[in-house]
């Protein structure tokens, strides 16, 4: 567990959960999905203690829930926004980088390295819970990244993502545009690994018989999908709670309401990105299949006319063999001194005929 002050005075880290508020800015309680489901207790009594009011207890199972997809839920005293995230597992960029000759199988271990584990985010009106998976670098990252902000710097300078957040919801959208955008990472990993799976259904000297390694890959670009369709619908309504949000003659908080809302539709146009992007890929690993059908069916027509053509040319060879094997006494050429070459120059003179008549047909391949 991480707790964190953000306010006017800069960003801190706290020792403890502070027995009150601040007076001014927002807490950040960080936690690891186990030590949140060991210490859950303790997170309903602080935020019984500051007046924020309990988590529910169906939303403390969806928290530490590993399998949940993403989706929004909303009180009248916080909203609830589980986002899986689009990640690689550790250690699958260095499995993969200096792959320069990959293979199906390859490309199918890049797909099974993409890590979707769920982070929840609960927004308080100044709180904000946030559970990560055991090995996520989200709370890390944001941790060093908002320290650095504070460090020797003028905070009336800062602009847009470079200024420390000024609510929980703020935060909360920062941390899941920053896993949105961590996808853009995998996309040259895929694209490369299904670029191979390309070539190798189309390498017309290669016999590609591993058809379960193909459809493994191919549910993976499916599940992607699912789980991209599924951060798009909860971050739709999210937006939509938002806009239901009361009016207030604030203009301080009638700007910073606004603002939310332009990273919300920021990180709603970043995840229709990556699910463009998804379905290309599984498109383009679709289409790699009918041309690996195509291709083959144009191979086996094009043996077939070969076949076909070689069979025209010696058939009549074999009709005239088939005639001068009968068993007559007085056939032209059987008794002549040179029949046997004539006979030969014949056969050999009709099949050359056949072979640059079915040439001109374009029957053996020639453009």
């Amino acid at each position: 567990m991480r707790v964190f002050h953000i306010g006017p005075g800069g960003f801190h880290e706290l020792s403890a959960l502070p027995e009150s508020l601040p007076e001014r800015g927002f807490l950040w309680l960080g936690y690891g999905r186990r030590e949140f489901e060991v210490g859950e207790a303790t997170v309903q009594q602080a935020l019984t203690r500051w007046d924020c009011g309990s988590l529910v207890d169906l939303h403390v199972s969806d928290l530490i829930n590993n399998q949940l997809p993403s989706h929004f839920d909303t009180t009248s005293w916080y909203d609830l926004l589980v986002f899986r995230r689009l990640a690689a597992a550790p250690g699958s960029q260095e499995l993969f980088v200096d792959d320069e000759h990959g293979t199906l199988a390859s490309a199918q271990r890049a797909l099974r390295a993409i890590d979707t584990s769920p982070v929840g985010f609960a927004v308080f009106d100044r709180v904000l819970v946030t559970v990560h998976p055991t090995d996520c670098q989200v709370r890390e990252f944001f941790a060093q990244k908002l320290d650095r902000l504070t460090e020797g710097r003028d905070k009336r300078d800062l602009r847009g993502g470079n200024r420390l957040p000024t609510s929980p919801a703020d935060l909360m959208l920062r941390m899941v545009n920053h896993m949105v955008d961590s996808y853009l990472e995998l996309r040259r990993l895929l694209t490369r690994q299904l670029t191979t799976l390309q070539r190798v259904l189309l390498d017309q000297n290669s016999e590609f018989n591993d058809w379960p390694l193909l459809l493994e890959s191919r549910d993976a670009l499916h599940r992607l999908e699912d789980t991209c369709e599924d951060q798009r619908s909860a971050m739709q309504e999210w937006i939509d709670a938002l806009d239901e949000w009361p009016a207030t003659d604030d203009p301080q908080l009638h700007r910073e309401r606004e603002l939310l809302r332009v990273r919300s539709r920021d990180v709603l146009e970043h995840v229709e990105r990556v699910l463009s992007h998804v379905r290309r890929l599984e498109s383009s690993a679709e289409s790699a299949v009918q041309m690996h059908f195509s291709a083959l069916g144009h191979r086996t027509n094009s043996i077939m006319r070969t076949l076909t053509v070689l069979t025209a040319i010696f058939l009549p060879l074999n009709l005239i063999t088939g005639i001068f094997g009968m068993n007559f006494d007085w056939m032209p050429l059987i008794h002549a001194a040179g029949g046997f070459w004539d006979a030969a120059l014949l056969m050999g003179a009709v099949a050359l005929g056949l072979f640059f008549f079915f040439r001109r047909k374009r029957y053996l391949g020639g453009r």
